[in-house]
C-alpha cells in the first residue's frame, strides 16, 4: 500500500466508524463485543454466550434504555387500579386461584389480598407482563460501560430534557454495573431453569414475569408453587409462591399492623405511592 493511500484511509476511518456509530448503523454483536468477553470471563460458557448473542432477535435495545432513564423518576397513576372495575377482577382472580393463594398463605403467612394486589399492579393480574426482550434490555444497558457505546447512546439520549452529557454519563456508569449484575443473574437462572433467555419478555427496566422480578429478586426469592420441580414467573402458581417469599424474606409477619405492613410492602417498591395503593386495594378485597 502507497503512503498516499494509507494517509487518506487513516485520515477518512474515523470518521466513517464515527459516522457508523452516531447513525445507529453498528451491528448488535459489535456493541456487544466487550459484554460477550466479560461475561466468557466471569465464567459462563462462552460457546453458549456467542450462541445466544448471534441469535436472530439480539440487538442493542438503544429505545429501551431511553425510556428507562426518562421514566425511570416518573410516578404512575395508582388509583387507576383501586376503582370498581379492577377491584372487580382481583375478586375474580383470587377465586380462580384459590388452591395457589390458599397454600401460599399457609407456608409464608402472607395475605392473599395483598398478594393479588401486588400483581394487580404489577401486571393486571398477568395480563401485560411486559413485550421488550429482557436479554437485549439488559445487555443494552450493560454495554454503557465502554465509552464508545456511550458516544453512540448519547446521540438519541440528548434529546431527554433537561438532561447534560456529564449528568447522562454519570447515570450510564452507575446503570451499567447495575445491570451487568442483573444480567448475569438472568442468565444463571435461564440456564439453571433451561430458559431460551432470548424468548424472555419483560419490561423496558428488565423486570419479568407476572410479578416483575428482577433477575437477582428471581435467584433469592422465587419459588415453585405448582409444585413441578421448576420455577417459571409466568405461571400465575409460581408468581404468587414468590410474591409470598418475597414479603415474608423481608419481614412480613402475621398480624401486623398497616404501618408494619408498610413497611414491608415498601421493600418491594420503593414508592410511598404504590404502597398506599397496594394495601388499599388489599383492604377492599378484604370488605
Amino acid at each position: 500500500m502507497n503512503m498516499s493511500l494509507r494517509t487518506t484511509i487513516g485520515f477518512w476511518l474515523p470518521i466513517i466508524l464515527t459516522a457508523l456509530v452516531f447513525s445507529g448503523e453498528v451491528l448488535a454483536e459489535n456493541r456487544f463485543d466487550g459484554l460477550r468477553a466479560r461475561l466468557s470471563r466471569d465464567g459462563f460458557e462462552a460457546g453458549w454466550i456467542e450462541d445466544i448473542y448471534g441469535r436472530n432477535g439480539v440487538a442493542f435495545d438503544l429505545r429501551s434504555a431511553v425510556s428507562y432513564f426518562r421514566h425511570r423518576e416518573a410516578s404512575l397513576d395508582y388509583g387507576q387500579f383501586t376503582d370498581a372495575a379492577s377491584i372487580k377482577k382481583a375478586r375474580a382472580y383470587i377465586e380462580t386461584h384459590e388452591g395457589a393463594l390458599s397454600r401460599a398463605e399457609k407456608k409464608y403467612g402472607v395475605d392473599r389480598e395483598v398478594i393479588t394486589a401486588i400483581l394487580l399492579v404489577e401486571t393486571r393480574l398477568g395480563t401485560y407482563v411486559g413485550n421488550r426482550p429482557t436479554l437485549n434490555i439488559l445487555s443494552s444497558l450493560a454495554a454503557l460501560r465502554e465509552e464508545w457505546v456511550r458516544d453512540a447512546a448519547w446521540t438519541e439520549m440528548e434529546k431527554t430534557p433537561q438532561l447534560s452529557r456529564d449528568r447522562f454519563d454519570a447515570w450510564a456508569k452507575n446503570k451499567s454495573g447495575w445491570a451487568y449484575h442483573e444480567l448475569k443473574a438472568f442468565l444463571t437462572y435461564s440456564a439453571r431453569e433451561d430458559l431460551e433467555p432470548v424468548e424472555v419478555m419483560g419490561s423496558y427496566a428488565g423486570a419479568f414475569g407476572i410479578a416483575q422480578f428482577m433477575p437477582t429478586s428471581v435467584l433469592d426469592y422465587a419459588a415453585d408453587g405448582n409444585g413441578d420441580g421448576r420455577v417459571n414467573l409466568f405461571h400465575h402458581e409460581d408468581a404468587i409462591a414468590s410474591v409470598a417469599k418475597y414479603l415474608k424474606k423481608n419481614g412480613w409477619r402475621e398480624k401486623m399492623n398497616r404501618d408494619q405492613q408498610a413497611k414491608v410492602v415498601y421493600r418491594y417498591n420503593h414508592s410511598d405511592y404504590y404502597v398506599e395503593a397496594i394495601l388499599t386495594i388489599a383492604d377492599k378485597l378484604k370488605n
